[in-house]
């Protein structure tokens, strides 16, 4: 009886929690699943089944969510699962014949009747080789573009819906029979997916033999192309699936929770992933939670049962991969786990890459009433919707074959909501690789930790758990509304799930917590710096011990004698490898500069540079660099390297200037004044030479040497103001402030005067320097249009055109951590 009252009370206090709380109206998309780069699933769409959930870059990364009320079967998670017949097939399938050139060819080039001649033939892909290459080339592809043609025949016209079927890198263009089909913009993507056919071209096609022609652009990094037709076809469940009416979604820091509405019973449906960041053991813990709570709308009685299934499609990177499943136990849970039948460890790495070692894991609490199978998708969803018991197939399958599925029993649902949950999580076994040593998760330091016994903690949290996520995110909106307004506090719940699944916590050689971060969808590079800078501010906020184990990597790399520049280095390897800097350029001002400035960040928060004093031989080298080449940069990225290569680039010497300032508090707070003194004094000097140098009438220039009109947002200036510094003259902000007003667009501040796009991050952090509530609210409410208007669908960008709200570039990447620097200003403020 007490345990049915404290669940009624916890019930209502969810409840009262939700109301309290506001959100971004319409996210670009819903965070599901949150634990790491690997483990991170998401809806795209605003109804939970308007498609597959997916992995944050694309690729389906299938849930699947059924409730049945009375007999009659409803669909609330995923949608319904099709099959793609081949009509013209990919290389994926068959190499096929095709003709191609290297070489502009004539105009006409597409068309059905033209004259290829002169062209090469070969077949199918096209590619440089690269280890991203979905297939392995036949045809080799060095130069900047290529075109090609091929033929196919055609006996029916019949389909169900027929799409493309493509894998590119970089941008392509197909045509059907003389006609655009497809242009996929600038990007790429790592495997194979389905795309919609312009109507004019379907029109074209006729029974008999039709033509397919690509153009495809190598605009750096891998080159590949291959371009087919297929028909998507819905596969039947054996019985009627009618769609649960979704009727709210509510996005908050820890949580995402929609409402649904199957015949005469409400069903709340909440993906918790419990990321507080004070308790390592649990933040880092790779499970979330899905909680499942009905209640009957019409005064009656109904029988209520929920189906839960996770795809083999989590735990490979491609669809095709064989993996299989198995069933363990764990103090009162069941555990279902999938994996590859190869099981290659830490064997690949990239950008657009997914895992596919380790184990995919679906548990939930034991009892008599509850179901567990493997099988093909469409036969255990059959198997439920008819009400007949799941059963096993236990032989290796192709993962998109194979699933794995629970079936809770609520009972019988009155108006008194009944819960059950299931618990998805994620056992990689070794994590990342730190210079040719395996590394565990964090979770997994104690050697005799297993998945089982992780999962059996998580299943005791678990109440606690959902009382301190609901508690955490309530004070954290309230928080961020206090120091920003709703629009920034809508933002900052958005951003917080994000910026942390993008890293993995483990356990480094001496102990220590290691915090890698992943550049997604940027270049996949692992520990980089300037990734690390703009995320810094959600960790100084709830955890400084993982921004340190963000820079440790890079500190370590230095002191090892691997890395022997007089400069911090970019990275330390691409995701998960991280056995030394791969990405090609050094931003010597950058990193050296973000690396100082958070050092005295972590010492403003901690009340103390004992972590400074760790690294202060290395520290002096960097600062010595910026003194020598820092204030008036050389030609170099900084890092903004999307924007190219700039020499005297005025925002980069602020960061310089900040750099040395830093370095002069930090010796201050270890008791070396005479040092301390000497670098606040140099910085000082150098920001009065900066207000000459880049003077620019009623604003600051983009660089030194002024071209006209030229203006960027100085958001590295914000520093000067947390770490109370006092460097550079007030007006200088100020000024800076009152011209970036004029220079708004609607979805936000350019990030200077070469192009439209924006950093939202920046615009953030360039806010924060304003020295009024309105001004900063003014700068922080386009970047809310922005994510609640932009009609790119995917995981939060980072790298938008402030013109139209469309996605640059980037996606999930954990860089939304710098929202919370208005946060961390209020919070080193007191």
């Amino acid at each position: 009886m007490q345990n049915r009252f404290s669940q009624l009370l916890f019930v209502s206090f969810l409840i009262t929690a939700f109301s309290r709380i506001g959100l971004a109206q319409r996210p670009p998309a819903y965070p599901l699943i949150t634990i790491d780069p690997y483990t991170s699933i998401w809806s795209f769409n605003d109804k939970l089944t308007d498609s597959p959930t997916r992995h944050w870059t694309g690729k389906n990364h299938p849930l699947d969510g059924l409730v049945r009320v009375d007999g009659k079967t409803y669909r609330f998670m995923g949608a319904p699962m099709t099959t793609l017949k081949p009509v013209a097939s990919t290389a994926q399938t068959e190499a096929y014949p095709l003709v191609y050139t290297f070489e502009t060819p004539a105009a006409g080039w597409e068309k059905p009747d033209f004259k290829a001649t002169g062209w090469q033939s070969g077949k199918a892909p096209i590619g440089d080789g690269a280890t991203s290459n979905p297939v392995k080339p036949a045809v080799e592809w060095k130069t900047k573009d290529v075109w090609f043609r091929r033929t196919f025949t055609l006996t029916d016209l019949n389909f169900e819906k027929l799409v493309l079927y493509l894998s590119y890198d970089n941008d392509a263009v197909v045509y059907i029979n003389g006609v655009k089909a497809y242009d996929t913009g600038p990007g790429y993507i790592g495997g194979y997916q389905t795309f919609a056919i312009a109507p004019a071209a379907k029109a074209t096609l006729k029974k008999g033999q039709n033509v397919i022609a690509v153009t495809c652009k190598n605009t750096g990094g891998g080159a590949y192309i291959d371009a087919g037709l297929v028909d998507e076809r819905q596969v039947s469940a054996g019985a009627v699936v009618s769609l649960a009416n979704q009727k709210s979604v509510q996005v908050k820091a820890t949580q995402t929770e929609y409402s649904f509405s199957a015949g005469p019973v409400d069903l709340t449906v909440t993906f918790t992933t419990p990321m507080l960041l004070d308790n390592l053991d649990v933040a880092t813990r790779p499970a979330s939670y899905i909680t499942y709570s009905a209640r009957s709308t019409d005064g009656k009685p109904h029988t209520v049962q929920v189906y839960t299934a996770a795809s083999g499609l989590l735990s490979t990177h491609q669809p095709m991969q064989q993996v299989i499943g198995k069933r363990s136990s764990a103090d009162k849970l069941t555990v279902l786990s999938m994996g590859t039948t190869e099981q290659k460890i830490l064997g690949k790495k990239g950008d657009d890459v997914r895992i596919d070692w380790g184990y995919a894991l679906l548990a939930v609490p034991t009892a008599a009433s509850t179901q567990t199978g493997f099988g093909q998708p469409a036969t255990l969803l059959k198997a439920f919707a008819t009400g007949s018991k799941l059963t096993d197939a236990s032989q290796p399958a192709t993962a998109e074959n194979r699933t794995m599925a629970v079936v809770q029993s609520l009972g019988s649902v009155g108006g008194t909501a009944k819960t059950s949950h299931v618990t998805v999580g994620y056992d990689d076994i070794y994590s990342v690789q730190f210079f040719g040593q395996n590394l565990r998760g964090w979770w997994r330091r104690d050697e005799s930790m297993t998945a089982e016994k992780m999962l059996a903690n998580a299943e005791n949290d678990y109440e606690s758990l959902m009382q301190k996520c609901r508690q955490f995110d309530e004070q954290l909106y309230a928080d961020a509304e206090k120091a920003g307004g709703k629009a920034y506090a809508d933002l900052c719940q958005l951003a917080y799930r994000q910026a942390v699944a993008a890293h993995k916590a483990v356990v480094g050689p001496k102990g220590e917590v290691l915090f890698f971060s992943k550049e997604n969808f940027s270049n996949g590079s692992i520990g980089t710096v300037d990734i690390t800078y703009p995320s810094a501010p959600q960790f100084l906020m709830y955890n400084p011990t993982l921004l340190k184990g963000m820079m440790e990597p890079i500190f370590q790399y230095s002191e090892s004698g691997r890395w022997t520049k007089p400069f911090a280095a970019h990275d330390v390897g691409t995701y998960p490898l991280a056995n030394g800097q791969t990405y090609g350029e050094d931003m010597p001002v950058e990193e050296s500069g973000n690396m100082l400035i958070l050092t005295a960040a972590i010492a403003k928060v901690e009340g103390n540079a004992d972590y400074a004093k760790q690294h202060w031989q290395t520290l002096s080298t960097w600062v010595e660099y910026l003194k020598k080449d820092g204030f008036d940069p050389a030609n170099q990225l900084c890092t903004d390297d999307f924007a190219g290569h700039l020499a005297r680039n005025a925002n980069l010497s602020i960061k310089a200037i900040m750099g040395i300032a830093a370095y002069g508090q930090l010796a201050n707070q270890l008791g070396q004044t005479d040092v301390g003194q000497q670098h606040l004094q140099l910085a000082k000097e150098l920001a009065q030479k900066w207000t000459q140098m880049a003077q620019d009438g009623d604003h600051y220039a983009l660089t030194f040497d002024k071209p006209q009109g030229s203006w960027s947002q100085k958001y590295n200036l914000v520093w000067d103001k947390l770490l109370d510094l006092n460097i550079f003259p007030k007006e200088v902000a100020q000024k800076e402030i009152k011209y970036y007003l004029t220079k708004q667009q609607r979805y936000g501040l350019p990030l200077d005067s070469r192009k439209t796009y924006t950093k939202s991050d920046w615009i953030l952090w360039t806010a924060t320097i304003a020295d009024n509530q309105a001004d900063f609210e003014k700068l922080v409410q386009p970047v809310y249009e922005y994510a609640d208007k932009t009609t790119s669908r995917v995981p939060l960008s980072d790298w938008h055109e402030t013109t139209d709200g469309k996605q640059v570039g980037f996606q999930a990447r954990s860089v939304v951590g710098g929202y919370f620097i208005k946060l961390l200003e209020k919070r080193l403020a007191k």
